[in-house]
């Protein structure tokens, strides 16, 4: 048990309100790993917590207090029913319960609906489970509280939740729950972006990534969230020529699967990368399949896909550059301008994230190796072009030199003129020596 978490159940149980554990963190304690997210659930009123713990805070009308201890925030939600849900999201009106019991009617599925009470300090061995969670956690399924129909109908976010959790914890979906997905995945378009966005985000750093985005596809969520890469799937590659052995949709969610970096974004990127293809495939006479610029296309359809997700400009900018780059070329005979080209394109903070994604768009394209030796050549050309000059601030001579030489006073022109000794040193790293550069400024036409 969480040393902060129990001092808050204590400090419940003392002062005479009824509380227990339920969601996530009962299902690590009854599987046998250790709990991360806690969340509660009590007879008390969200005032009576309050007063229960300075520094606790109540910002919304559902009855989740929030409780800061230490570096985390623990949710605990008063006992409630709920009634009417106009918005598919969150119900037009919340009724204070009488029971633990009745909480966990209101739940979404049966494994988030067990409860292990807290009395006499210490957790119940006996969890509080009326809708079968614990032989469904057994089972690995995940199933609806009751009715699919109508869990779905009330929150059309539990639509694309119960692909989530089969992803994150490699479960599968029981039956009459998965076609009820089916019939309601349309109204999953009700749900705001930003939290499809926060499922999304946490389906795809999941160990079972890909079979989650399939499984989205195969009940119709991918088609209302994400039609760029839906339509991937009916695009063939295999062609003379290509190397390729699935279609694009499948290559794509291949890719993500074999990328190597856990950041969220770049693994968006890389489920993204291609699905600018569908737009601008092609088949030559000889038969060669063909896709030009659809790096550029698919930028632009990332792009759409970051406002409508509410990315941050950070996220948005760097899921844009990977995606518009990504078809960047390695040769032994590549000039160090064409290097630093690349690394201004994809910006010196994201080469690393390119490279996983290339790893990732090999190995999900079939190919047995993560790197040709082209790749681990490219890689250490940049290494050593990093180590060379790359901005005006490197080099051998600045602004005051320029002043002094030509009799100038600060202003435009004389970034203009260590612009152009810039782009000298670009070409040839061995002309950044102070006494050539001091040379190159007198020659300057002022």
């Amino acid at each position: 048990m969480d040393k902060d978490v129990l001092e808050i159940l204590k400090k419940f149980e003392k002062g005479g309100y009824a509380i227990a554990i339920v969601g996530g963190a009962v299902r690590d304690i009854l599987t046998g790993k250790e709990a991360v997210d806690w969340d509660l659930t009590t007879s008390a009123k969200p005032e009576e917590i309050l007063r229960l713990f300075l520094g606790a805070f109540y910002n919304n009308r559902f009855g989740t207090v929030g409780i800061k201890i230490g570096n985390k925030i623990v949710e605990v939600t008063t006992y409630r029913k709920e009634q009417g849900y106009s918005d598919r999201r969150h119900p037009d009106k919340v009724v204070w319960g009488k029971s633990l019991e009745e909480d966990l009617a209101r739940r979404d599925f049966t494994i988030n609906a067990i409860a292990l009470r807290f009395t006499q300090g210490k957790l119940s061995q006996t969890p509080v489970d009326p809708y079968g969670g614990q032989k469904d956690l057994k089972a690995k399924l995940i199933r609806t509280v009751g009715k699919a129909d109508a869990r779905f109908s009330e929150d059309a976010l539990r639509l694309i939740r119960a692909v989530r959790f089969a992803a994150t914890l490699n479960f599968k979906i029981e039956g009459e729950t998965e076609t009820s997905i089916k019939k309601n995945s349309k109204i999953i378009s009700e749900i705001s972006g930003e939290r499809i966005r926060d499922e999304i985000f946490k389906i795809v750093v999941s160990e079972f990534s890909a079979e989650g985005i399939l499984l989205m596809r195969e009940t119709g969520l991918l088609t209302e969230i994400l039609p760029e890469l839906d339509v991937c799937f009916a695009v063939e590659q295999k062609s003379p020529k290509r190397h390729h052995v699935f279609d694009v949709g499948t290559h794509c969610v291949m890719s993500m699967k074999h990328c190597p970096s856990k950041d969220t974004v770049v693994r968006l990127a890389t489920l993204l990368h291609d699905i600018g293809k569908a737009k601008v495939a092609d088949v030559t006479e000889e038969g060669v399949r063909t896709f030009y610029n659809h790096e550029v296309i698919g930028a632009r359809q990332v792009n759409q896909i970051s406002k409508r997700f509410q990315l941050s400009n950070h996220d948005r900018d760097k899921l844009f550059k990977l995606v518009r780059w990504h078809q960047f070329s390695v040769n032994e005979n590549q000039t160090d301008k064409a290097l630093r080209r690349f690394i201004r394109n994809v910006g010196l903070e994201n080469v690393e994230d390119m490279m996983d994604l290339r790893i990732g768009d090999r190995l999900g394209g079939g190919l047995q190796q993560p790197e040709s030796w082209r790749l681990k050549l490219f890689r250490k050309r940049i290494e050593e072009v990093l180590k060379k000059p790359f901005t005006v601030a490197d080099l051998k001579v600045n602004g005051n030199d320029v002043m002094e030489l030509l009799n100038l006073k600060a202003g435009v022109e004389i970034g203009k003129i260590l612009k152009k000794l810039f782009e000298e040193v670009l070409e040839d790293s061995n002309k950044n020596e102070r006494e050539y550069l001091m040379e190159q400024i007198k020659k300057v036409k002022v």
